[in-house]
C-alpha cells in the first residue's frame, strides 16, 4: 500500500519512494528503506515535510505497527470512506456545473476550486482507492454530462496511482481530466442528448467539443501544460484516426493514451437516458478490441484492466447462491475471486443483512456473472444507502 506520510510519522524501516513536499526542490538519491533515525533527521534539516511511502515494503516491528493499524482502520471504515467519497463526488458535480456555466458565458474557469476538489479525491485514493472506485457506480442517467468528467478524473488518478506515477503529475492529470469535456457546453443540446445515432453532419458538430475544450482550457489562468495536454488528447487514436488534430503514434504521450482509455471506459459503463451502460467485464472486452485495432494502447489497456480488477470495486456480481453482492476489494493474487459483501436475495427479491465473503478462501460461493443494478430494478443509491445503514 502506497501512502503519503508527514515526516513526523516516518519510522525507521519504512520504504520511501519519493519526496512530495516540497516537490521538485529535493530528489532522493535512491528509493529504499529508512535504515536509521539519522536519515529522518537529515530530511527534517533540509525542510522536507512529506514523503511517499510503500508500506508493503516496510520492515521491522516499528514500521509494521502502522501497517497493521492502517489495515484495521481500512477494514472498519470502508462504508465511512464510501460516504466521504460520495460527498466529494457530489461536490465535484457542483463545481463541474459552475465550470460549464462559466464556459458558456466566456468567463475564466475557476482553477482553484478544481485543484482543491481533485486534491481531495487524490488524498482519498491514496488512503483507500477502493472507496472512490465504488462511488463511480452511483450515477444518474440524467447527469452524464456532469458526472462523466468527474469520473474520468477519478479513473485516471486511480490508474496513475496503480502505475506508481508521482503525485505531482497525478494532480495535473486529474485537473486536465476534470476539464477535458468543458467544450461540450458549446454543442447544441439537440445533438448532445440525441437518443439515436448522429448523422455525419451532427457528428462533426459533436466532435467540435474537443477543439472548444482546448480553447477554453488554454485561456484558464495558471493551467499547467500537462493538464492542457491530457485534455487535448482524449479523443486522439494511435492510428491517427482520432480528433481534433489526427495525432498518431508517438505523438500521443502515455498520459494522452491513459485518458483515452479512461474516457471510453466510463462512456461504455455509464447509463444515459437513452441507453443502458455495459457491465464492466463487457467494457474491458471492448477496450481490448480497440487496443488490438490500434485505436488504443493495448499494453496500457491491459494495465488498466489489472488496475480495475476483473471484477472492479463497486461492481455488482451475482453469486451461485442466488444473491447479489458488491465487490469491496480485490484479491491481487486471485483476481477472479474478490472480496464481496452480499446485500440482496433474488429469491425472494429483498434486501438482506450482508455478509463479508473473501471468495479466495471459500469454495462455497462463486461468481456467476457481473451484472448491473438496473437488471433487477435496483439503483446504486438504494444499494449504497442500505450498506451505509449497515455500516
Amino acid at each position: 500500500m502506497i501512502v503519503e506520510k508527514n515526516l513526523s510519522d516516518l519510522f525507521v524501516g519504512m520504504y520511501v519512494l519519493d519526496i512530495t513536499k516540497p516537490k521538485g526542490k529535493f530528489q532522493l538519491t535512491e528509493t529504499g528503506i529508512i535504515k536509521n533515525k539519522v536519515i529522518i533527521e537529515g530530511f527534517k534539516a533540509k525542510g522536507i515535510e512529506r514523503v511517499l511511502v510503500d508500506l508493503s515494503k516496510s520492515v521491522n516491528a516499528e514500521a509494521a505497527k502502522p501497517v497493521e493499524k492502517i489495515k484495521a482502520k481500512k477494514e472498519r471504515s470502508f462504508q465511512q470512506d464510501v460516504m466521504k467519497a460520495r460527498r466529494i463526488f457530489d461536490q465535484s458535480k457542483n463545481i463541474q456545473k459552475k465550470l460549464f456555466h462559466d464556459a458558456e458565458n466566456n468567463n475564466p474557469l475557476d482553477l482553484k476550486s478544481v485543484s482543491s476538489i481533485t486534491d481531495q479525491s487524490i488524498e482519498l485514493i491514496f488512503n483507500n482507492p477502493d472507496a472512490l472506485a465504488c462511488v463511480l457506480n452511483i450515477r444518474h442517467k440524467d447527469e452524464y454530462l456532469l458526472e462523466h468528467s468527474v469520473a474520468v478524473s477519478v479513473l485516471i488518478s486511480i490508474f496513475a496511482f496503480h502505475l506508481n506515477i508521482e503525485i505531482g503529475i497525478i494532480r495535473e492529470l486529474a485537473v486536465g481530466a476534470f476539464l477535458h469535456d468543458v467544450g461540450k457546453i458549446k454543442v447544441p443540446d439537440a445533438i448532445l442528448n440525441k437518443p439515436g445515432k448522429l448523422t455525419d453532419a451532427e457528428f462533426d458538430v459533436m466532435k467540435s467539443h474537443a477543439s472548444h475544450s482546448i480553447e477554453i482550457i488554454k485561456k484558464t489562468p495558471d493551467i499547467s501544460p500537462l493538464s492542457l495536454e491530457v485534455a487535448a488528447l482524449h479523443h486522439e487514436k494511435i492510428n491517427g484516426e482520432g480528433y481534433p488534430n489526427g495525432v498518431q503514434g508517438e505523438g500521443i504521450s502515455s498520459y494522452g493514451r491513459m485518458i483515452a482509455i479512461c474516457d471510453i471506459f466510463d462512456a461504455l459503463t455509464s447509463s444515459r437516458c437513452y441507453k443502458q451502460g455495459y457491465a464492466q467485464v463487457k467494457a474491458f472486452s471492448i477496450l481490448r478490441s480497440l487496443g488490438q485495432s490500434n485505436h488504443l494502447d493495448l499494453m496500457l489497456v491491459d494495465k488498466f484492466i489489472q488496475c480495475m480488477g476483473v471484477y472492479p470495486v463497486g461492481a455488482i456480481v451475482q453469486l451461485d447462491s442466488n444473491r447479489l453482492a458488491i465487490v469491496e476489494s480485490q484479491n491481487r493474487e486471485d483476481p477472479i475471486r474478490p472480496k464481496v459483501r452480499t446485500f440482496y436475495s433474488l429469491g425472494p427479491k429483498s434486501f438482506e443483512m450482508g455478509n463479508n465473503i473473501d471468495l479466495s478462501i471459500t469454495q462455497e460461493e462463486l461468481i456467476v456473472k457481473c451484472v448491473r443494478a438496473d437488471d433487477f430494478n435496483l439503483n446504486m443509491d438504494q444499494i449504497m444507502e442500505f450498506l451505509a445503514y449497515e455500516g
